[in-house]
C-alpha cells in the first residue's frame, strides 16, 4: 500500500517534502503530487493527476481553499485514511471523506512517524480525528 503526499514540494523548507523522506526511511512506499516539478530523494513529483491504484493514505499538505479542486480526486483514489497536517484542516473535505467511509485524522504526519503511530491499524471511531500533533 502507498502514501500519497499531496502538496509534495522539491522545496526542503517544507514539510511535504520532509515528510516524503521521513516516510521512505520507514520504509512506506510513497508517491509525491504537486504542483511544482522536481524530486524528492530520487522521487520525481507527479503533476496533475495521476491514475493510481492501491493508496491507502493521503497525506495532505494543502490548505483548505486549495484542497477543493482536489475533493473528487482524493475520494475516487478510495483511500483508507487522510491525514490533515496542520494548516490543512478542513471540515468540508472531512464530511466528504467520512461519508465516503474513509477514515479521517487531524495529524502531523512528521510526528506520527516518530512517535510510532503512522502504522497503526485502522483505529475505532473514537480514534478518529485524533490530534497526534
Amino acid at each position: 500500500m502507498k502514501t500519497l503526499v499531496l502538496g509534495a514540494s522539491p522545496n526542503p523548507d517544507r514539510y511535504a517534502n520532509k515528510a516524503v523522506i521521513s516516510l521512505l526511511a520507514h520504509g512506506h512506499d510513497v508517491v509525491p503530487v504537486g504542483i511544482k516539478k522536481g524530486q524528492i530523494n530520487g522521487l520525481s513529483i507527479i503533476n496533475g493527476f495521476p491514475e493510481l491504484k492501491d493508496i491507502d493514505t493521503v497525506t495532505l499538505y494543502l490548505n483548505a481553499k486549495n484542497q477543493e479542486t482536489w475533493y473528487n480526486y482524493i475520494i475516487g483514489l478510495h483511500p483508507r485514511r487522510i491525514i490533515f497536517n496542520p494548516g490543512a484542516e478542513n471540515s468540508e473535505l472531512e464530511r466528504l471523506a467520512e461519508n465516503n467511509g474513509i477514515q479521517t485524522i487531524n495529524a502531523c504526519t512528521l510526528v506520527m512517524l516518530s512517535i510510532g503511530t503512522f502504522e497503526k491499524e485502522e483505529g475505532t471511531e473514537q480514534e478518529q480525528n485524533k490530534n497526534y500533533r
